[in-house]
C-alpha cells in the first residue's frame, strides 16, 4: 500500500508553532508522507524570517512562495492572496499530493484551499467551526465550505458546521493541536525568565500580543496606545510581542517602539517553546491573540482579551473581555493578580489532537465523491 502524501501550508510563526506537533506526528506515521508549502510572513526579514525555524525542523519544504509584506494595507492583504493562489498552483500541480492540511482563518490559507479545490485534492481544515467576528470569521467559514473533512477543536464547532450545512460523517472532534505537549514541557523558572529580558521577578509582568483588525485598520494605532497607557499607569511590566502582517500592523509597530523605553521589552518573534513559557510565568497576558483563548487555560494564566478580534468565540474560565477604553482596561488590569492563576479545565481539548489528526489523515476515505460536495439540507 502506497504512503499517502499529506501537503501543509505554512504561512506564520503562530500557525507552524500550534501545528508542529501535528505535523510532526504526521512525519513519524508509516502510512503517511508530508512535505511544506511555505509563505507569507515566514518569509520576511520585517517579520522575523522564520522560515529559518521551518527548516530547522527538518521536514520537507515543497516550495516557497514570497509575498509583500513591506506595507501592507487591506488591497495589499487581498493581492497577496492571489500571489499565494498563483504560487500554490504551480506546487500543487507538481507534486500533487493526496490531501492539502490548512488550518485556521488566514488568507494565504484561503488561497491554497481554492488552488486545492480546483485541481481535484482534497482539503482537510483544522480549527474550523469557530466564532471570532471580523473578516477572520468570514475567511474561516470560506475555508470550511470548501473543505472536503474537518479536523474541530470542540463540540460546539462541530455542530456550527451541521448547521452550515457540512456532511456530519467529514467532522471530527480532534481538539486544538496548540494544546500538544503543554503539560510535558520543561519551563524555566521565572525568575531566571524575567532576568533575561531585563525585568524585575518580584514586579507584575504582562504578556502583551495585540493584532490589528482589517475593518478597525485606521484606529489600530489608537487602540494600542490606549492598551500600552493602561499598562503603564497600571504599573506591569510588559514583555510585548510585534503584531502580524495585516492591515495597520505599522501604526501599531511604531506605538511600541516609542513604549520600548518603559519598561516594554519589544520582540519580533518568540519560538514556541520561549512564547509557552512566557505565557505560563507572567501574572497577564493581555492582547487579542487566540493563544489567550486557547492555549492560556492550560497554565492557568489570567488573560485580558481586548477589543473585537476574537468576539464570540468560545472562552475559558480565565478570560476576561474588556473593551478598548482606558477605565475598563485599567479596572480589569486592577483586578487580575497572581491570586487568580488556576488550574482551568481547558475547553479545547486534552492535549492528544496530533495522534488523532493523523490516524484520520492517513485512514479517512478520499473517493472521488468526495470532492462532489453539496449542502446537507
Amino acid at each position: 500500500m502506497s504512503r499517502r502524501h499529506i501537503c501543509y501550508l505554512t504561512g506564520t510563526r503562530a500557525d507552524f508553532g500550534l501545528m508542529a506537533s501535528t505535523l510532526q506526528r504526521i512525519e513519524q506515521h508509516p502510512a503517511l508522507d508530508l512535505s511544506l508549502i511555505v509563505t507569507g510572513m515566514h518569509l520576511s526579514e520585517q517579520f522575523g524570517f522564520t522560515a529559518r525555524e521551518v527548516e530547522a525542523a527538518g521536514f520537507d519544504i515543497q516550495s516557497r512562495i514570497p509575498c509583500d509584506m513591506r506595507h501592507v494595507d487591506g488591497a495589499q492583504m487581498a493581492v497577496n492572496i492571489a500571489v499565494v493562489l498563483q504560487g500554490c498552483v504551480q506546487s500543487l500541480m507538481v507534486r500533487r499530493p493526496d490531501l492539502l492540511l490548512v488550518l485556521g482563518d488566514r488568507g494565504e490559507m484561503l488561497a491554497a484551499t481554492l488552488a486545492a479545490v480546483h485541481l481535484g485534492i482534497p482539503v482537510a481544515h483544522v480549527h474550523g467551526g469557530e466564532r471570532s467576528g471580523t473578516i477572520d470569521e468570514s475567511v474561516r467559514h470560506a475555508i470550511s465550505k470548501l473543505a472536503h473533512i474537518h479536523l474541530v477543536s470542540t463540540v460546539q464547532a462541530r455542530e456550527r458546521l451541521i448547521q452550515m450545512g457540512e456532511l456530519s460523517e467529514y467532522i471530527h472532534v480532534v481538539g486544538a493541536p496548540g494544546l500538544d505537549g503543554l503539560t510535558a514541557l520543561e519551563l524555566p523558572d521565572r525568575s531566571s525568565l524575567c532576568c533575561s529580558a531585563g525585568l524585575d521577578p518580584e514586579g507584575r509582568v504582562a504578556l502583551l500580543v495585540f493584532h490589528p483588525v482589517l475593518q478597525e485598520a485606521a484606529s489600530a494605532g489608537e487602540q494600542m496606545r490606549v492598551v500600552a497607557q493602561a499598562l503603564r499607569n497600571s504599573g506591569y511590566q510588559v514583555l510585548a510581542l510585534m503584531p502580524n502582517a495585516d492591515a495597520g500592523n505599522e501604526a501599531v509597530r511604531e506605538v511600541l517602539e516609542s513604549a520600548r523605553a518603559a519598561d516594554f521589552v519589544l520582540k519580533t518573534h518568540l519560538p514556541r517553546a520561549d512564547f509557552l513559557a512566557w505565557m505560563a510565568c507572567v501574572d497577564v497576558m493581555i492582547g487579542n491573540s487566540s493563544s489567550g483563548i486557547i492555549e492560556a487555560a492550560s497554565f492557568g494564566t489570567p488573560v485580558v482579551n481586548v477589543g473585537s478580534r476574537q468576539n464570540m468565540r468560545e472562552r475559558n474560565a480565565n478570560v476576561h473581555d474588556v473593551p478598548i477604553d482606558s477605565h475598563s482596561l485599567g479596572l480589569a488590569l486592577r483586578q487580575v493578580s497572581i491570586r487568580d492563576k488556576g488550574p482551568y479545565q481547558n475547553i479545547y481539548g486534552d492535549g492528544r489532537a496530533a495522534d488523532r489528526i493523523a490516524e484520520l489523515l492517513a485512514h479517512v476515505p478520499l473517493s472521488p465523491s468526495m470532492l462532489d460536495k453539496c449542502n446537507a439540507y
